[in-house]
């Protein structure tokens, strides 16, 4: 107890004595007030010790805060040792190095895919993960692994044209260029193949890009494609409801502004006219290359919050004589080759739909008809609907058709000769997608149909396949 609560203590004890013994009265009140301050100071002493149990325990929490400054600082400072023995061994290792023109970036990306699959039958455009549609007529089992999804490519940016002018380009290759050789090893031995090999050159003011080179065509949904783990380099429904391929050309691309929410752009694109192999398919000698007649595109693109849209327009004249005027000409001497499309996304919440559909003649250098050259009119499309069950499990329903007209198949590929009339295509999958990998399971049927003007047939297809991607 502290002196000045002991001296308060006693002199109302002296003075409760005297009173006691000078008038028993006063000394009985003189009692009463001695309780009551004996009462008061109990109650002080309590206080006194709340405040001295509350400093101790302050004490405690400084001392144990204090020791856990102290422990942080020796973390920090191991730390930093490890830093530093970090860098020095960093900078004692030997530096690998990239180089390319002054003030150039390259980037190197790509995925590998491999998928095992099985078939009831033989499929265009090849078996696999670029089965499509079975070969008119035929028959048997098979099973294999496929690699060729396989792709790579470098992005090169940092040039500089002019003051407000930037540019950049990429080389993409894949493995579908076929096998090497027929040999019995040739199977596992795929040759790359040039995808796109193209410049560009932009101005972020204007919002204006120029590409230049081998690139796909404006027909091509390429921010749109079907969801699948095996059908990569050849989408679900190519050629069967989805059209479009890469030529060289130019493709002028211009940001039109925002009205609302709402995005617009505009492309306008030039390529390299095409055509089937009358003479030769190769070394620029097609029909589509005679007479300076390139095939012309453009495609008007919308974007919202959750949804996509564009149209897109075709259009090419192709001399069916050849380069040299002397080749000999099916049915008529020229044809245009014309077409016009619209597709759309939609992902409300959880669920992914996209849509397309086309119509259009002699269609084929854009993979339309099933691949088939000729005056034929033509109607096709496809739809997906998926679902995204959790973050990382997903579910997509594909259907896809290509009806290209039944009269102008029986009269450029009938009197003997199958054409294909109709192409139906359903799939449906199951993919897993974690960071840079995904997997798939895969079930697809095709039916085609085919005619020759004296006789019709179809023949289906079954393809089940396991398919793994790991994208860098």
């Amino acid at each position: 107890m502290s002196p000045s609560i002991a001296s308060m203590m006693r002199r109302p004890l002296t003075v409760a004595l005297v009173v006691a013994l000078l008038d028993p009265g006063a000394a009985f009140a003189a009692t009463a007030k001695e309780k009551e301050l004996e009462a008061r100071v109990a109650q002080l002493e309590a206080q006194v010790q709340a405040l001295l149990n509350a400093q101790k325990q302050q004490q405690v929490q400084i001392d144990d805060t204090r020791s856990r400054v102290a422990d942080t600082q020796t973390e920090v400072a191991a730390t930093k040792t490890q830093v530093a023995d970090t860098k020095a061994q960093i900078e004692k290792a030997p530096k690998s190095t990239f180089t390319t023109g002054p003030g150039l970036s390259v980037a190197f990306h790509g995925f590998i895919n491999a998928n095992a699959f099985g078939q009831s039958n033989t499929f265009s455009y090849g078996n696999g993960a670029n089965g499509q549609y079975p070969v008119a007529g035929s028959r048997g089992e098979l099973s294999g692994v496929d690699i060729r999804n396989t792709r790579f490519w470098l992005d090169i940016g940092g040039a500089k044209f002019g003051e407000n002018w930037t540019g950049g380009g990429r080389i993409e290759m894949d493995f579908f260029g076929g096998f090497n050789g027929t040999g019995a090893y040739s199977l596992s031995q795929p040759t790359p193949r040039l995808r796109q090999a193209y410049f560009d050159v932009a101005n972020a003011g204007s919002g204006t890009n120029v590409r230049v080179g081998q690139q796909w065509d404006l027909i091509m949904p390429v921010d749109m494609l079907p969801d699948s783990v095996t059908h990569v380099a050849f989408p679900l429904g190519y050629g069967t409801g989805l059209i479009g391929w890469r030529y060289p050309g130019a493709v002028l691309s211009q940001n039109l502004g925002a009205s609302g929410d709402t995005k617009w752009g505009v492309d306008i694109g030039v390529f390299e006219g095409t055509w089937s192999n009358q003479g030769t398919a190769v070394n620029h000698l097609t029909d589509g290359n005679a007479d300076f007649r390139p095939q012309l595109e453009a495609r008007l693109r919308a974007q919202g919050s959750n949804w996509s849209a564009f149209v897109a327009a075709h259009y090419a004249s192709i001399d069916l004589k050849g380069v040299a005027g002397t080749d000999a000409t099916p049915i008529k001497t020229g044809l245009d080759s014309t077409g016009f499309e619209v597709g759309a996304t939609f992902r409300p919440g959880p669920w992914n739909f996209k849509a397309l559909l086309y119509t259009g003649t002699a269609m084929g250098p854009l993979f339309g008809a099933m691949s088939q050259f000729g005056d034929i009119d033509e109607t096709g499309g496809y739809f997906q609907a998926g679902y995204k069950l959790n973050k990382n499990w997903s579910v997509n329903a594909f259907y896809s058709a290509s009806l290209p007209d039944k009269q102008d198949i029986i009269a450029w590929y009938g009197h003997g000769s199958t054409g294909i009339d109709r192409d139906q295509q359903v799939a449906l999958n199951l993919i897993y997608a974690e960071g840079p990998y995904k997997l798939g399971i895969e079930a697809l049927r095709a039916t085609l149909h085919m005619n020759t003007g004296a006789a019709a047939s179809t023949t289906t297809g079954n393809q089940v396949s396991l398919s793994g991607q790991y994208t860098f």
